[in-house]
This record gives C-alpha cells, structure tokens and sequence, in this order.
C-alpha cells in the first residue's frame, strides 16, 4: 500500500472544532482493542457495520474536503507554453477514476509506475498533438509514494513526446522537493491543489496564516497561483482527479442502511452501533471527525483509532470492525473493476 507525506487531514480549513469534543479516547491507540467511545452526544440506535470486500465513497454533498485536485508544478525559468501545454494534456485526461484504476495497477494488480502509466498513456491518446518545445533536459520530482510516482511517469511521457529529454527523481517528501522545485534543480512535480496552497502560504506567512483553500477549485487554484508567483512556481490546468479525505463504507453497509452521501449517513446513523474509524488526530481534525459534526451534524457512537487512509482502516471496514473509515478518494481499493 501507498505510503503518505502529506497530512491529508491537516487543518486547511477554518472550521471551530476546539470544544465540540471530549473524551475521544487516548489518540495512538493500535486500534487492536475495542472502538474507543466519542462523547459526541450521540442518542439514536445508529448503524452497526456490514462487512463486505468492496468499499464505496460517500458523497461530500455538503463540500466539507477542499480541492485537492493533481495539478503540474513547473519552475517558473524552466516554464514555456509547450511544456505546459503537454503536461495540461495529462490533466485533460485524468479524472478520480482513472487515478484509482492507475493506483490499483500498481497497488493490487503489482505493475510498476512506469509500466501502469506508459499502458494508461496508450489508451488514453496522451501524446496525440503534443507540439514541439525547445528541448533540453526536465527532471520531474516525485514524492514517495505510488500515485505521485504514476503521475511524474505520465508527465514524463508527455514531455518526451515534447521534445524533451525527461527524467523521473523520486525525492521524497514537499518539505524536500518544493525548495528543489523553487531553486529549479528539479522542473516539474505533479502537486495538489489545496495541500500545496496551503504549504506554500503557511512557509510565507506562518503556521497559524489563514487558510487560503476552499472547496472551490477555482478559488484554490486562484490562490496557489498567487503563492506560486512569489516561490517561482506556475502551474498548469488542474486535472479533474482528487486525491482527498473522503469516507468510505462498504457497498454491503450502504444498500443495507440506504446511504451514499454523508447527509444520509449523518441523518441515518448517527447513534451507538455507529463506529467511525480513522488515524488518532482524527476528533480533532476539522476535515475528519470534528468537520463531521460540524458541517453533516453526524455523531458515530464511538471511535476507532486507526491509520491514516491505510490497510488498518481498510480492513476494519471490510471485517465488520467499523461502519464508516477515512480513506483517499484515489486509493486502488476502491476500484470496482
């Protein structure tokens, strides 16, 4: 499975959830020991958990996750139209599912990136039209993990059809690669929206700045490109592929209780048999269990320490150990093909 860098349950947004619980359970619990009990003042009889080897996202019809979409990072002096213009060609045909089938490839189906994207590329036409750049050499930074090396090996394929002479480095972590992008010894890094936006105006203003991300894409996008201008950083056309919080159950838990949104979820099944699953900061975090009760008035009957998005939680769902988990919109576990 995927190793992760980025917090993807960091405060990004600016919901009060200071005070809205208590008694969560002791945060890093392995999670091998019974549900711990939330206080959050749940009464109804809830949804106890279906077990079941297929799991589904909920419907975030209420917007709580910001944008997060994959968006190309380029170094401003190594930017020219057509190296934006073939990397937007990656965007352009890139959606969540796609992203969770090229996840499964590597994650299940045991492909390499490369060999999951070079297939992906093929099929989906991306270096049709791709015009001529000027050439040279691009180094396309990849975090460590297997998404974002796929992603890097697709821009490196439509760079290659440009022109270029493109290589992948694998760094590791934003707090490594963003300063190599801003210097420019790497030109490329496949980014997403809101985690970025959200990096580059905490280094610029602080760790307490105001949060600049939202669930509007067009206003994310607005405001990384504005820190961008000051790091040195453009970016291309986000693509429509997510890679976010999300909420999962399994297929057998929402046709048995009727739910594939979170306003159901919250309306159905907020009591005692509920039992929500996720990494130990999730109470507190506004874009898991706080952001739950502040913006869905969903109250589980008590909470599971876990894992962030990871097997642990994955598997609490499809045992039975847990109603409804934190996953990643993109992850090869949800394929259904």
């Amino acid at each position: 499975m995927r190793a992760r860098t980025r917090l993807a349950v960091a405060a990004v947004g600016a919901l009060a959830a200071a005070g809205m619980l208590t008694g969560c359970g002791d945060a890093g619990s392995s999670g091998t020991d019974a549900p711990e009990s939330a206080a959050t003042g749940a009464t109804g009889a809830g949804c106890a958990p279906v077990a079941g080897d297929q799991l589904v996202v909920l419907d975030d019809d209420k917007k709580l996750q910001n944008t997060d979409n994959v968006i190309p990072a380029v170094n401003a002096k190594a930017a020219n139209p057509q190296l934006i213009a073939a990397l937007d060609k990656v965007s352009a045909v890139l959606d969540t599912p796609k992203l969770i089938q090229l996840n499964k490839a590597v994650d299940v189906d045991r492909k390499t990136a490369r060999k999951a994207a070079e297939e992906f590329a093929a099929a989906n036409d991306v270096t049709a039209g791709i015009a001529k750049g000027p050439g040279g050499q691009i180094v396309i930074g990849a975090a460590n993990f297997t998404e974002n090396e796929i992603l890097a090996e697709l821009y490196r394929i439509a760079l290659t059809a440009a022109g270029y002479e493109a290589k992948v480095q694998q760094i590791g972590n934003r707090e490594l690669y963003e300063p190599a992008l801003e210097k420019g010894d790497i030109q490329v890094v496949p980014e997403y929206a809101a985690t970025l936006a959200e990096f580059l105006n905490t280094k610029a203003n602080g760790k307490d700045a105001a949060p600049v991300s939202s669930p509007d894409l067009d206003k994310t996008v607005a405001a990384l490109k504005a820190a961008g201008d000051k790091a040195g950083i453009v970016f291309g056309a986000p693509a429509a592929a997510q890679d976010q919080n999300a909420f999962a159950v399994t297929r057998a838990f929402a046709d048995k209780y009727g739910v594939r949104t979170l306003s159901e979820l919250a309306a159905k099944c907020s009591g005692q048999a509920t039992v929500l699953a996720g990494p130990p900061e999730c109470p507190q975090r506004p874009k898991c269990q706080a952001g739950l009760i502040q913006v869905y008035n969903f109250k589980a009957g008590s909470f599971s320490s876990l894992d962030q998005g990871g097997p642990q939680t994955k598997n609490a769902l499809k045992t039975g150990a847990a109603s409804v988990g934190l996953v990643f919109s993109s992850d090869g576990a949800l394929a259904t093909g």
